[in-house]
């Protein structure tokens, strides 16, 4: 009995070892690769910008009720010129997971001066000048919208425009001095692209257009006789460069095999 027993055994043994022979050859099996996440713009950032601004066109002061004469009242326009822009923003940006879209909103202050003057051209006696100025300040807020590659985003934002303007007319022979100043508000349009540079740190380049199509009234009394000269206001083109700092970027992962 013991002798079959150790029999049956070398048997099986032998067995084995021959379905063992027979097996593919088992290699280690390695971990999938931790990929590292692409760029993401998500999160709260602050920054500074300069850059300039133009008016879109001259304004127009029209003459309402006959200062200068009996009809047809006067008309007359002057450029207000160019400015240096500087100022501040702070937003917010929102990219989903996976997606190349980045949805964020915007707030903007800054500094802003246009201004221009000019004497009514067929009024001699007595000299009759008008005067715009549109500044020292605006602020904005507005929506964007971008589509990243990875580092490099670009851009397209709207929103409304707050710009402080004022006008003035001046007859000093007559006693005529008046002006109006006022809050106008403006919707803004424009774009952009912005890259980063940093994991922290962007730089960007915009164009806005802040679309004052508006009318301000001065009014004045001159010997007991009110008169009115309406402003024609156009829209206004700005173009600046800035840098952004982003709060709360996430380090992205090294990849490990």
């Amino acid at each position: 009995m013991r002798k079959l027993l150790l029999t049956s055994t070398v048997v099986l043994a032998a067995v084995v070892t021959a379905a063992a022979a027979d097996l593919p050859a088992r290699y280690p099996v390695k971990a999938p690769p931790v990929v590292a996440p692409a760029f993401n713009w998500s999160g709260f950032y602050v920054g500074g910008f300069v850059g300039g601004a133009w008016h879109d066109r001259d304004v127009t002061v029209y003459d309402r009720n006959g200062f200068a004469g009996p009809l047809p009242y006067d008309t007359w326009s002057y450029n207000p010129d160019s400015s240096f822009i500087g100022g501040g923003t702070i937003g917010w940006n929102w990219q989903p997971v996976g997606s190349p879209f980045v949805f964020g909103i915007e707030g903007e202050i800054g500094y802003l001066s246009l201004s221009g003057s000019a004497y009514d051209p067929l009024l001699i006696t007595p000299a009759l000048s008008a005067t715009t100025k549109i500044g020292d300040w605006y602020g904005l807020i507005a929506g964007r919208l971008g589509y990243s590659w990875d580092r490099a985003l670009v851009y397209v934002k709207g929103g409304v425009a707050f710009v402080d303007v004022e006008t003035s007319i001046w007859a000093p022979t007559v006693g005529l001095a008046a002006s109006a100043s006022d809050t106008k508000t403006a919707w803004a349009v424009g774009g952009g692209i912005e890259w980063a540079f940093d994991l922290n740190w962007s730089i960007k380049a915009e164009y806005l257009y802040l679309g004052l199509d508006d009318t301000q009234t001065v009014t004045g009394i001159v010997a007991g006789t009110p008169y009115a000269f309406d402003y024609d206001l156009n829209g206004i083109h700005t173009a600046k460069v800035g840098i952004n700092y982003r709060f709360g970027a996430a380090a992205p992962l090294v990849a490990k095999y």
